[in-house]
């Protein structure tokens, strides 16, 4: 029986928004240059473009601090980790701390205006319905957002999840790491791993305690039509939608 393990911004939720905003909020707190209003929809457009390099939520605040500061997107696409590091260094910013803010940040939006910050955080297209398909069956999530976040947006969806089945942020632990353990848990599954971010899916696929695991890439997810071609070369499949067959 097959059993489905899927990323979750990007493959179930269109986070963009909602990740942008937050990132601007956190890098209010930090730069006393930051403009006081929200980012416009030209600079949520302009992360969009940097979004498919993003790994971990807190990257939001040093890629919104660039596009304020009018720096070319593609630029920092080319030379994401390196430019990434540099504005680490050159401000003194600590990863740890900057998850923190970026985490405390969602929590207060919420706590304000959480009806706002779920209409930030819209599913994606047809996906309520494709995970309505898994009720009564066991399925998971692995993502480096913290769970308490996405266990909201599945409520406010009416999808139901135990938070044991959410592998987040907080196990801290790789989405490698997090497979292994799920593949303990159920050596008699074929587990079909669901992610939208193509070095994710690469660097599992090199891994040999993984090559059981059927690997997709979404093609609605936060990736580039190069992503989506190079994972074809690799054997990857790509989807236009969840569960095409569900055994």
């Amino acid at each position: 029986m097959s059993l489905y393990v899927l990323d979750f911004d990007g493959v179930i939720c269109d986070s963009a928004v909602e990740t942008a905003i937050t990132g601007w909020k956190v890098a209010q707190q930090l730069w006393d240059d930051m403009p006081k209003e929200l980012p416009h929809h030209t600079q949520i457009q302009q992360f969009r473009h940097v979004r498919p390099y993003l790994e971990t939520g807190y990257e939001a605040i040093l890629i919104m601090r660039w596009i304020e500061q009018k720096k070319d997107t593609t630029t920092l696409c080319q030379n994401y980790h390196p430019l990434m590091q540099q504005m680490l260094e050159d401000n003194q910013l600590q990863i740890n701390e900057l998850k923190k803010l970026f985490g405390q940040t969602r929590d207060q939006w919420i706590a304000e205006n959480r009806d706002e910050w779920l209409s930030r955080n819209p599913l994606c297209d047809g996906i309520a319905n494709a995970l309505k398909r898994l009720e009564n069956k066991i399925w998971y999530i692995i993502t480096t957002k913290q769970q308490r976040f996405v266990s909201q947006i599945l409520q406010a969806n009416n999808i139901s999840l135990d938070k044991a089945y959410i592998y987040g942020m907080e196990k801290q632990q790789s989405k490698q790491q997090s497979l292994q353990a799920i593949q303990k848990q159920h050596t008699n599954n074929k587990i079909i791993f669901i992610e939208d971010r193509l070095a994710t899916l690469t660097a599992i696929q090199e891994n040999p305690t993984l090559n059981n695991i059927t690997l997709q890439l979404v093609s609605w997810g936060y990736n580039t039509e190069e992503d989506k071609k190079l994972a074809r070369q690799r054997g990857i499949e790509v989807i236009a939608e969840l569960f095409v067959e569900i055994v």
